[in-house]
């Protein structure tokens, strides 16, 4: 894991980059705050602290690129491109979201932008996205495939056997480990014996990379190189993108089981004023600039807000459907 990274990535990756982060934060930060003080019920799992990830990785795929996210997925969600008005509608549970308000917040699909599939099962999201990696070879297109889940995901056979089918095909998925040290309240030095997340990938004979999770440049730089691998036919790739999570595992955790100076230390590196102070200091975006991105975060959060909360709950009888493939035009 290096320091802040220097790549060149242009001022308009960087101001994206900078946008994405921004988004998720105030999105992360609006919905938790309404929650507590009883606006509207809903359930979160907090993801600030995680958004460089996010944004590198979103900033690295292209448009046509699949993403396979977890529960604690509403940053990559925004970062590929999920209107929040699609995001935040789903975890109210409102028909403005992206399955029409019957997803939640475990369960949010986009498939206009690549976002087949979110899930609420650790570990389930690996072989679902080899499956999409298999899809794409058959049928003869190079996009890749970014499967998102956090440490604790690669202690389960899900995991594995998604690895090894993926490097046995030799398969364009980029496994984006968010390491943000803890598997909901359990630290990982009490889940796994192995020190680095990525060395899992020595027993796949596939790339292993540890970068600075909270370094947005640095992981554009990872997930892109390991995406051109794909795209080219070297197969997958596992990142480990090495973080923290600010908030407890779930909205309302009172977060007993975390040190103190542990979390204070790194609220102390918030990887946004880290990141602006970077672009501030490389003359990449001044502060006029940055400080109208983030009032812009904060109001197209307000608004995306207001727009679902005027949208209805899902009716009766939308209960079965979408449950099962319509009939119509099926020979019998």
């Amino acid at each position: 894991m290096t320091s802040m990274s220097t790549e060149d990535v242009g001022k308009d990756t960087a101001g994206r980059m900078y946008t994405t982060m921004t988004l998720a934060a105030a999105c992360d930060e609006r919905l938790r705050r309404g929650i507590g003080r009883g606006e509207f019920a809903a359930v979160i799992w907090p993801h600030r602290g995680q958004e460089a990830i996010a944004a590198g990785m979103g900033a690295a795929l292209r448009a046509d690129d699949r993403l396979v996210t977890t529960y604690r997925g509403l940053h990559d969600l925004i970062g590929k491109g999920v209107p929040l008005i699609e995001v935040i509608g789903e975890v109210l549970g409102r028909t403005a979201g992206a399955s029409g308000g019957k997803g939640g917040t475990m369960h949010i699909t986009a498939p206009e932008v690549g976002v087949l599939l979110s899930t609420g099962i650790v570990g389930a999201g690996v072989p679902v996205g080899v499956g999409q990696a298999l899809a794409a070879r058959q049928q003869g297109s190079d996009r890749v495939v970014a499967v998102s889940f956090g440490d604790g995901a690669t202690n389960t056979g899900s995991f594995h056997e998604g690895m090894n089918l993926a490097a046995t095909w030799r398969l364009p998925v980029v496994f984006v480990c968010q390491n943000n040290l803890f598997a909901e309240m359990t630290p990982i030095a009490e889940t796994m014996r192995v020190e680095r997340v990525a060395d899992r990938a020595l027993g796949y004979a596939m790339p292993g990379e540890r970068v600075d999770g909270n370094d947005p440049e640095a992981v554009h730089a990872a997930v892109g190189r390991a995406a051109e691998r794909g795209r080219s036919g070297g197969g997958p790739t596992l990142l480990e993108c090495v973080t923290f999570r600010f908030e407890g595992h779930y909205s309302g955790d009172p977060q007993k089981y975390m040190p103190p100076e542990q979390l204070a230390a790194a609220r102390k590196a918030d990887p946004i004023p880290r990141y602006r102070q970077v672009l501030l200091d490389g003359g990449v975006l001044t502060d006029a600039e940055l400080t109208a991105i983030e009032a812009d975060a904060s109001a197209r959060v307000e608004e995306a807000l207001r727009a679902v909360l005027d949208s209805p709950v899902p009716d009766l009888g939308e209960i079965d459907r979408d449950v099962y493939a319509a009939m119509e035009g099926i020979p019998a």
